[in-house]
């Protein structure tokens, strides 16, 4: 059995408090774990985004995180974007405009680009493309996940000009 250490980890606001493999990827913690399921295992090399959190705000691939690196980070998965019960214009966006096709990129997506509005609510079409390119679809040609992602940023750079 191989040694296991403490591992204290910050999800979506609530406190965990593991006993884990120090090799264990934060992906398969949020997983298996926390079954916090959302947060998509795609290539395990970091490059389709499928797996994308936020950490400290900011998007991040767990498939290339150890978990025990994230302690005293505060952790969200597409599971905590928003209140619960309500969704953030970025899900509403998606799913108005048809933008998930079959969903297994979806999350990663709506992760990267809600800490991308957040600092650039009024982003142009370009700048949401370059933004996302780290995120990899394989069923929608990106026309409506860049439509949604243009109509949330309209929809949230009036209220965060106020």
């Amino acid at each position: 059995m191989p040694k296991k250490v403490p591992v204290r980890l910050r999800v979506n606001g609530e406190e965990h408090e593991l006993h884990l493999p120090p090799q264990r990827i934060l992906l398969d913690v949020l997983r298996e774990e926390l079954n916090l399921t959302g947060t998509k295992r795609g290539c395990d090399l970091g490059t389709c985004g499928c797996c994308t959190i936020l950490v400290d705000g900011e998007p991040r691939l767990s498939c290339l995180m150890l978990a025990k690196l994230a302690e005293g980070h505060q952790l969200t998965t597409v599971e905590g974007i928003s209140p619960a019960g309500a969704l953030h214009p970025v899900q509403k966006a998606f799913i108005d405009l048809g933008a998930t096709q079959c969903g297994f990129c979806t999350p990663g997506f709506i992760v990267t680009a809600v800490a991308f509005l957040r600092d650039h609510p009024g982003a142009t079409r370009d700048e949401i493309s370059r933004a996302l390119s780290g995120n990899l679809c394989r069923c929608t040609g990106y026309v409506k996940i860049l439509d949604a992602v243009e109509a949330a940023a309209r929809t949230l750079a009036p209220a965060q000009e106020r």
